[in-house]
């Protein structure tokens, strides 16, 4: 009972953290019909701006890696890897994507995939070929344990929890409340008719970029600080599980990807305490295979009718 209770808590964490990077994929979905492929690598991105942000606070400020100040100094460094992030994504958008905006829908795709390859590349040239441990700034000190003594709940998985949850609830708000939202939804469900009634396409596409890159920038420095390593090619690594659950909720939906993810955690973290972790893959896209072949919209978008 105790390791279904442990293998919940790290599936949810873990699920909280692909949310984010999942909503990124699903929000340039939802307005563009393209698949960002790139978004993964700017979130691996910012894992390597935290990793060299942490050295700096620890080796060249000279403050103690465990300490309260070290964190706090880190995450006062949050809304700079997100603007970081969020600036490259949307030069992507602008250099990549805008000048295929009319092109068949096979050019952008390729375009896509090709940024995927560059970001990758300028990730090796900055991180090197193999893992980089990251300065141990989050705490891992229990907060509540199980009846046997062992670890339930961490200050770490607590910060996971705080960061990750505030910005899936406000990236909800803000697009249901917000006039800005509110444009974004009527360029997605009708990019023409949205210019018509006075709404700048351009504008609209490239805040969402925004705030995608800002996104990918947050999970990025959850990441690296949780798991105390960055990667070149922790992009793909979690990228696919975060398509996956995007895919798995309803591409395109908010909400389905949030969904997505939370279940997709809880899967694999099941998977790893009961199984072995090589079946993991397996488990996680049979089921997503299954889901799509009785709900091919995902498990929340709905299925849209076509008008001749």
């Amino acid at each position: 009972m105790e390791e279904l209770v442990r293998a919940l808590t790290i599936g949810l964490t873990n699920g909280l953290i692909i949310a984010l990077i999942a909503i990124g994929y699903t929000l340039v979905y939802g307005i563009l019909e393209l698949i960002n492929f790139a978004h993964a690598d700017v979130f691996m991105l910012g894992t390597a701006f935290t990793y060299f942000g942490t050295n700096f606070i620890v080796e060249s400020l000279g403050i103690p890696a465990s300490s309260i100040v070290a964190l706090l100094v880190t995450f006062i460094g949050l809304p700079v890897v997100m603007l970081l992030t969020a600036g490259i994504n949307a030069g992507i958008e602008r250099v990549a994507y805008r000048p295929l905006r009319n092109a068949p829908r096979l050019a952008p795709l390729i375009s896509a995939i090709g940024i995927s390859f560059v970001l990758q590349n300028i990730g090796l040239v900055i991180l090197g070929p193999s893992q980089l441990r990251v300065q141990d700034v989050l705490p891992t000190t229990r907060l509540v344990d199980l009846p046997s003594g062992a670890a339930w709940f961490g200050v770490d998985e607590l910060v996971v929890v705080l960061v990750t949850l505030p910005l899936l609830l406000g990236l909800r708000w803000f697009v249901g409340s917000t006039r800005q939202g509110k444009a974004m939804r009527a360029t997605a469900q009708d990019r023409d008719a949205s210019g018509l009634m006075g709404i700048d396409v351009n504008r609209t596409i490239s805040l969402t970029f925004l705030i995608a890159g800002a996104l990918a920038g947050a999970a990025g420095l959850i990441v690296a600080l949780y798991y105390r390593q960055t990667f070149f090619q922790y992009g793909f690594q979690f990228g696919l599980l975060s398509f996956t659950a995007a895919v798995l909720g309803g591409i395109g939906n908010l909400t389905g990807a949030t969904l997505g993810a939370l279940v997709l955690g809880l899967i694999a973290a099941l998977s790893d305490r009961f199984l072995e972790a090589k079946w993991t893959t397996v488990i996680v896209f049979g089921i997503l295979i299954l889901v799509l072949v009785f709900r091919p919209t995902g498990l929340m978008a709905e299925k849209q009718s076509e008008r001749a």
